[in-house]
């Protein structure tokens, strides 16, 4: 039934929803079905949804909605999948009908099944029908990096976050697969290792923190370059995982640990596991034994209660502690979470003045930060051309995909996937720019 028909995929949200995405891309292509770019053409349109805030729920609303205007051209079927149909399916089922298919998170193995039901049946809830699909993926990324899901879920409960009652409890994927996994990307020049918690994996499947151990058994795989952590929690980073850090070669030197915020008594509202100068001493720490170690965090401005103090203490934390790269969040009032009943909201327009003002703090830190290569060499891992200006463009170690900057460089040529050295001449607070020894104007 479905042999002649395209496939497009849209995904939202975050790299953990992308490589749930690749793993329904790869139901497809395995059954020898085409996917299309064009959502003109698609039969089939798949959006997988991300339903983290109030803002990605509507979101995802709108991109069904964006779909469902394709009918009367190609489009017969609209499948709606991830956190969204996870969390809500009672409520979204019955309104949201330009919806056919409604699939969870782990539903990929029973996507084509799904959609055949549908054609003869009508519209299908098929949410929880599923497992966990771990066979093999279809890369959106470019070729030379991808995202390694290590572990799905969480235990830590944060009471502003929907991510434990929408993906469970915490579940580590076993050692042997994901080595399995990573070693059918390809060659890659970066595996980007993601989890909502990478610092735990191991303590439900082994009875012990196992973080170090896939590390190792990854860095053996001749495909693999190097290694990038995002997601380390602060109170599970430990020795054996810095001393990791400093002595294996594949690991990039680093390290996304979203901190959230800087005040105790914030934190504890938060249920975070730590305190300032706990967060203070972990950076330190970090910097002394690995030197040169790029860390990354996020925070979260105006959650209920916050004082003005507060607010600006935290600023003076982001000063203090340098951070390469940060992200800032204004708080977003979560139904069915804790923090959603907490006295003490804080009003949206004060809410995105902490924002900026935090921004600011950060753009001066980062400024400052970037500025201290300019004249240098850097190696820069080409990852791709920047049309509108005619370079390059690419990441320095202290840059992740996406979320953070980027080296614009000039050269007479260069290739994706490949890494460079690169001259810096010149900086701003986001990015760096410079050349290869080799160019000329």
């Amino acid at each position: 039934m479905l042999e002649n028909k395209k496939f497009g995929m849209i995904s939202l949200g975050c790299d953990k929803n992308r490589v749930d995405a690749e793993r329904m891309l790869d139901v497809i292509r395995s059954h020898g079905l085409s996917v299309t770019d064009n959502m003109a053409e698609a039969n089939i349109l798949i959006v997988n949804t991300c339903a983290f805030l109030n803002a990605s729920r509507q979101e995802a609303i709108d991109a069904v909605l964006e779909c469902d205007a394709y009918r009367g051209g190609s489009l017969e079927k609209v499948v709606v999948s991830g956190c969204l149909p996870e969390k809500y399916i009672d409520e979204l089922f019955p309104s949201l009908t330009e919806g056919d298919i409604f699939l969870g998170c782990n539903d990929a193995e029973i996507l084509l099944e799904a959609i055949e039901r549908s054609y003869k049946e009508g519209r299908v809830n098929a949410v929880g029908c599923g497992r966990e699909h771990l066979a093999g993926r279809v890369l959106t990324t470019p070729a030379h990096y991808a995202y390694l899901k290590i572990a799905d879920g969480c235990n830590n409960f944060c009471t502003y976050c929907l991510i434990p009652k929408i993906r469970g409890k915490y579940r580590s994927y076993p050692i042997e697969k994901l080595v399995q996994e990573a070693a059918s990307l390809g060659d890659l020049a970066e595996l980007i290792l993601v989890a909502q918690d990478v610092t735990r994996y191991g303590e439900d499947l082994y009875g012990e923190k196992s973080l170090v151990r896939l590390i190792r058994c990854l860095s053996e795989l001749e495909n693999i370059h190097s290694i990038r952590l995002l997601y380390c929690y602060p109170d599970v980073i430990d020795d054996t995982l810095i001393a990791e850090m400093r002595d294996n070669e594949k690991v990039v030197k680093y390290i996304d640990i979203p901190l959230q915020h800087s005040e105790d008594r914030v934190l504890k509202l938060m249920n975070r596991k730590g305190t300032r100068a706990e967060y203070l001493a972990l950076i330190a720490k970090l910097r002394q034994n690995i030197p040169g170690i790029a860390i990354r965090s996020t925070f979260i401005a105006g959650f209920p209660t916050e004082t003005e103090k507060e607010s600006a203490a935290l600023v003076s934390f982001v000063r203090e502690a340098k951070l390469a790269n940060c992200g800032f969040f204004a708080y977003s009032r979560e139904p069915d979470t804790p923090a959603y009943k907490l006295k003490g909201q804080v009003p949206e327009r004060v809410k995105t003045k902490r924002v900026k003002r935090l921004y600011a703090a950060q753009e001066e830190v980062s400024a400052a930060f970037l500025a201290g290569f300019v004249g240098k060499r850097l190696e820069v891992l080409c990852d791709g051309i920047d049309y509108e200006n005619g370079r390059f463009e690419g990441r320095a170690y202290f840059s992740a995909p996406d979320i953070d900057g980027k080296v614009y460089f000039n050269a007479p040529e260069a290739q994706q996937g490949e890494y460079y050295t690169v001259l810096i001449t010149g900086a701003d607070s986001y990015d760096l720019f410079g050349r290869t020894e080799d160019y000329t104007e």
